[in-house]
């Protein structure tokens, strides 16, 4: 398989896709990270080939800092093109990548929040530095709510009442307590994060796929939620954020420097309980 995306770098070995992405310092999921991903995923279906796929990011800060909250119809647009103006949805295209059929591990440095959260958790594996990995879905800080697949997975992951500590209070989690909770599977130090998912990922490359294929497909049934889960959610957030009161919070976020390198985006989960 070849794969060539301008937001994305990639390199094979062993059996194993590495998948770096490298759309700016933010990471944001915006029009170009969104094209190349429904790309990589669309691939990952139709000539899977016998890879197993890690994702991380080029930028030691950021992992993904969230969407872009300036560009949701044009990144919406790009998410439909993985299944039809029906799904045109973040949260669907996520829902999608989270059946591929080929293992994903998520190797998460710095701030993962929003639908960068939302992208890891759809991986089915997460490892992360325990020095910087930070975790968080800051929507309901904004007046919405996570709408690409935060809420279902974190209920599940992390049971009802963590659930809603988590997203009501939209603040940011360090990847010990993040591990504690069962967000993601291990916290560990960063000098050993590659070596470690590189090591369980060729691990994994070198068993029968189909014995493989077949496990994820049998926990998949037990644990991912119904599509008509997703699309709800989808369907309130961008909902939530045509109202007037969030538009106001994400205005003044805006003002102090969302979407920009700088110490805003860095304590995010701080920022959003300090509106007034």
């Amino acid at each position: 398989m070849r794969f060539t995306y301008s937001s994305i770098q990639t390199r094979q070995e062993a059996g194993v896709l590495f998948a770096t992405l490298d759309a700016g310092p933010l990471n944001l999921l915006g029009v170009e990270l969104v094209r190349d991903l429904v790309s990589l995923v669309d691939v990952l279906y139709t000539d899977p080939g016998d890879v197993r796929v890690v994702v991380e990011s080029a930028s030691p800060e950021f992992f993904s800092a969230h969407v872009d909250l300036t560009a949701v119809p044009q990144y919406t647009a790009e998410a439909a093109k993985a299944g039809g103006p029906g799904d045109a949805s973040l949260g669907m295209f996520l829902h999608k990548l989270a059946h591929v059929p080929v293992i994903t591990i998520a190797k998460v440095r710095g701030r993962a929040r929003g639908g960068g959260n939302e992208l890891v958790l759809a991986c089915d594996m997460i490892f992360a530095a325990r020095e910087n990995a930070i975790f968080g879905q800051f929507e309901s800080g904004t007046g919405a709510l996570p709408g690409a697949g935060g809420v279902q997975h974190l209920a599940r992951r992390l049971g009802r009442a963590r659930a809603i500590e988590v997203i009501t209070g939209a603040d940011d989690f360090d990847a010990e307590l993040a591990e504690r909770y069962g967000w993601i599977n291990r916290a560990m130090p960063d000098a050993e994060l590659d070596g470690f998912v590189e090591r369980l990922a060729k691990r994994i490359a070198g068993f029968p796929p189909e014995g493989v294929k077949a496990a994820k497909r049998a926990i998949n049934s037990l644990t991912l939620p119904d599509q008509a889960n997703v699309r709800s959610d989808s369907t309130m957030f961008l909902g939530l954020v045509g109202l007037p009161e969030t538009r106001e919070r994400l205005d003044y976020l805006a003002s102090r420097g969302l979407h920009t390198p700088g110490e805003l985006e860095r304590d995010l989960g701080k920022a959003v309980a300090e509106f007034r």
